[in-house]
């Protein structure tokens, strides 16, 4: 007797007792932890991180020079001209709780020193000498803090400084052209710091070794999307509130479409994309020429 069950649209499911259950290899198992709930409703957009009122924030930790820059380029007007209380405006604009709390967004956002409530959202970056993460010799290394266009930047210029420039037939007094293609760095690392699980307390990971740069972010890609549809321009947003500030001036070039994938792999056809679910990682290993 064979039993064909069609996968369901009102996921995720409990039995009758409320409990959550996942299949393990031949088995299933019980699910207890609460940040795998989480993401369990995250997978369906029933939830999404970055809209959580983060514990212990108030509207007072917000960078408000950064934020009133943001505001006036993007609305046209000065914050103290706008005649309602400046926690309501957050309030207003998605990045506050009821008054009181920043959320995830407002935190990586706009905060002074998003740090101090989320220490593990940083993106430890390592230049190693050879081809493994084993190895206890570097050339550089650095913990890049601060918000997300802060730790975009300073991602961005490790990789530019640990990386060789080619001559390519220019003159001897020119500095030659990147080996890896900015428009693709760019996009990658733009992808790498939006598109992560934030259900996960992991940092990013910036790796370049001798053969290939990797770049890690903390979450398998979710839902039914695999490799292949990402390949195609098939995306799913998973922090929805923080892209939508990222689509505007935020520093960060992102146009939020679904073609960042496909513009790198136009670049770097040698690419690889990897959705680990074992570890719940998701990796662009970009290939170098030795």
């Amino acid at each position: 007797m064979i039993v064909t069950i069609p996968e369901g649209i009102s996921k995720p499911y409990s039995d009758t007792d409320g409990v959550f259950w996942v299949k393990s290899g031949a088995d299933k198992r019980r699910v207890t932890s609460r940040e795998e709930i989480q993401r369990m409703f995250q997978s369906m957009a029933l939830v999404h991180a970055d809209e959580i009122p983060i514990n212990g924030t108030s509207c007072e930790d917000i960078n408000k020079e950064r934020f009133a820059s943001f505001f006036s380029k993007q609305y046209g007007e000065q914050i103290d001209n706008i005649n309602i209380p400046f926690n309501q405006l957050l309030v207003n604009l998605g990045l506050a709780k009821d008054n009181t709390q920043l959320n995830l967004a407002g935190l990586m956002l706009f905060s002074s020193n998003p740090q101090r409530h989320r220490p593990a959202f940083v993106v430890k970056a390592i230049s190693f000498l050879g081809n493994e993460d084993t190895g206890n010799k570097y050339r550089d290394s650095e913990d890049i803090e601060g918000t997300l266009r802060d730790m975009y930047k300073g991602t961005i210029s490790f990789l530019t400084r640990n990386l060789k420039h080619i001559q390519n037939g220019k003159n001897f007094n020119s500095t030659g052209d990147l080996e890896i293609p900015m428009e693709a760095l760019e996009e990658l690392v733009a992808n790498m710091l939006l598109h992560r699980d934030y259900f996960i307390s992991a940092p990013w990971r910036v790796f370049i070794f001798d053969n290939r740069i990797e770049l890690i972010s903390p979450g398998a890609l979710p839902n039914n999307i695999t490799i292949d549809n990402i390949r195609n321009g098939v995306s799913v947003i998973r922090n929805p509130l923080i892209i939508s500030f990222a689509t505007k001036e935020t520093g960060i070039p992102y146009r939020g479409i679904g073609t960042g994938i496909r513009r790198s792999l136009a670049v770097i056809p040698s690419l690889e994309l990897e959705s680990d679910n074992e570890r719940n990682l998701f990796i662009a290993r970009i290939p170098r020429v030795q």
